[in-house]
Formats: structure tokens, sequence, C-alpha cells
């Protein structure tokens, strides 16, 4: 590991911790008694670390985690762990040499099922788990759409993070 990777790596975590944080009630809508919630860039900092290495993707998943779970609870704490293994996922086909866009492509279905299975076991309720899938899938696009356009404007740090 390099020592820029790792700081990186701290960065990215630090915001994905800091973002359902700081954005609780303004860039956020929480229903928590069926575990919904969605808040705008969430995703990001776990999308932008999947572009600098697996173990990168997973602290920032891990971040947004403790993130979740300090303001909204468990449930959501729970759906936010799933940022851990799509980023994983998707790092893994950076790192097999594919476009960030194919990775976000690919995390889509795992970060959807994932978070909706999730609710549906917390809640005991199909109909929740199919809510959250749906909008998860529309929250992926968004934020992947802000991801792509932040990575394109600092492309050249990422390049020069990826491992030799």
């Amino acid at each position: 590991m390099r020592t820029r990777e790792l700081a990186v790596a701290g960065l990215l975590t630090a915001v994905s911790l800091a973002i359902p944080l700081y954005f609780r009630g303004t860039l956020q809508i929480a229903i928590p008694a069926i575990g919904f919630s969605a808040t705008l860039a969430s995703h990001v900092p776990t999308m932008l670390a999947m572009a600098v290495s697996p173990w990168v993707a997973v602290a920032a998943g891990l971040g947004s985690t403790a993130g979740f779970f300090l303001t909204l609870g468990p449930v959501v704490a729970a759906r936010a762990f799933t940022h851990v293994i799509w980023g994983l996922v998707g790092a893994v086909v950076v790192r097999a040499g594919r476009p960030l866009l194919w990775a976000l492509a690919i995390a889509l279905p795992i970060h959807a099922i994932g978070e909706g299975a999730v609710v549906w076991i917390a809640t005991g309720t199909f109909q929740n788990g199919v809510l959250v899938t749906g909008t998860t899938v529309l929250h992926h696009v968004v934020d992947s759409a802000l991801t792509l356009a932040i990575a394109a404007a600092i492309r050249p740090a990422l390049v020069s993070l990826r491992p030799t």
C-alpha cells in the first residue's frame, strides 16, 4: 500500500462518514419505520474509491455504514454495509482493467437487491423491500452520474493512485 493510497482511503472514508452526519435533514429523505432513506451523494465516496483499490472501497463502505448507524440506526446501517460488498466488487472490476462506468453498472444490481433484501428481512414486508430496491436503483444512477463527473475532473489523481 502506498502512502497516497492510504491518504485517499482516509479522506474518502471520512467523507462517507460525514455525508449522513451533515446532510441529515437537508439532502436526506428518511422513513425509518420501513427502513427507507435516501441521502444525495452518499454513494459517491465508495464509487470513487472503486477507482483506487478494493481495500479503499471497503474502507469507504465501512465509513458509510458507521455514519448511517449513528444517524438512522441499525437497519439503514445494514443497508449501508452493502456498500462494502458492491464497492469491493466494483473495485475488482476496475482492477481487472474495465472502466469505472462498467464497475458502476455491475455494482448496481448487487447494491439494489442487497439493500432491498436487508429491508425485507428487517421489516418482514416484501413490499418495503421492493420499494427500497427500486429507489436504490434510481439513487445509484444519480450518484453514479455525480461520481463520473467528479472522476473525470480528478482523473489524473486517480490514475496515479493505482498500484503498479
